[in-house]
């Protein structure tokens, strides 16, 4: 998969492409679903399937304060979209002067002039350029008259009697609920956390259960407050099971501000200091508890991993 940035003065793909456009945090089922369409019509066309997204959620330029924490950063999102097979993804740098472009001016010199768009195939809700002024209907004009195609799809939906669309905003609101099982059905896979492994206060390994503090970027979403099971990947692609406790530790602190990433990895006994580490939630198991006692705690930490175990097994 090519990956150009804006800044790349290369030339469109020669037989053109076929377009889609969004931020794509998680590359989720329905963002895969557009894709898949996308990469169907370059076939038949022999033309390119190009994703379009950009260096940053739009949100945190245009309305910081509410702007949502991300599913994947860049780096993953890029890893996502290859294995979805398309052939190029085009990374738009996202600035203050990005943000007040037109979307006629982005669809003249983005898809028309760097990507020689013979269709462009998006979400039916799909909003983009200054003020969210550009929609499938703007598309569609513009389309017939610089000569491409547009479809607005709707995104594919989980199944429920309600029959929701899979959407990002909808996988964080179960994220932050601790619904990780049924984020995970929505995102086509896990949920998973990238960090560094940092030092802690040594806490686990006094009571018996040594643990990777993993530091997440803030801008990554965590999920909720609990114990989870999951999987912990270090790097070569090794990767273990590993019960996950990711909270304030009420039991020890009264006024933590942040919640702390601690993975337990089973049947492991090694150095994992300022490692990379991919940390993916399978299963919420319970809530954060204070207890009463360290022997409390620790008994309810055996019967936490035996918990684990069982749930990926």
């Amino acid at each position: 998969m090519l990956v150009r940035r804006d800044d790349d003065e290369s030339p469109p793909p020669s037989g053109g492409s076929i377009v889609t456009i969004g931020a794509y945090d998680g590359v989720h089922l329905g963002h895969r679903a557009v894709i898949s369409e996308v990469r169907r019509w370059a076939d038949e066309r022999d033309a390119a399937a190009v994703v379009v997204t950009f260096d940053r959620h739009p949100a945190t330029v245009v309305r910081p304060e509410s702007a949502p924490k991300l599913l994947t950063d860049l780096d993953q999102k890029l890893e996502l979209l290859e294995a979805t097979g398309v052939d190029e993804v085009l990374v738009i740098h996202f600035d203050r002067e990005r943000s007040r472009e037109t979307a006629e001016k982005f669809i003249r010199d983005v898809l028309v002039g760097r990507l020689a768009a013979r269709a462009v195939i998006v979400g039916h809700d799909f909003h983009f350029g200054h003020q969210r002024a550009g929609n499938v209907p703007l598309l569609a004009a513009m389309g017939g008259e610089l000569g491409f195609d547009v479809v607005g799809m709707r995104l594919v939906d989980d199944g429920t009697a309600e029959s929701a669309e899979v959407s990002s905003t909808r996988i964080r609101q179960l994220l932050q609920q601790g619904l990780v099982r049924e984020a995970s059905a929505l995102l086509g896979r896990p949920h998973e956390v990238r960090g560094q492994v940092g030092r802690g206060d040594a806490r686990g390994r006094e009571l018996g259960f040594p643990t990777a503090n993993v530091v997440v970027p803030s801008e990554i979403l965590l999920p909720a407050d609990g114990i989870y099971a999951g999987w912990y990947e270090r790097p070569g692609g090794q990767v273990h099971p590993a019960a996950i406790s990711l909270g304030r530790r009420p039991t020890f602190y009264d006024d933590a501000e942040t919640s702390l990433l601690e993975a337990f990895l089973l049947d492991f006994d090694g150095d994992l200091y300022d490692e990379p580490a991919r940390v993916r939630f399978v299963e919420r198991m319970r809530g954060e508890v204070k207890f009463d006692s360290v022997d409390a705690l620790v008994d309810q930490m055996n019967h936490d991993v035996d918990n684990v175990r069982t749930a990926l097994t």
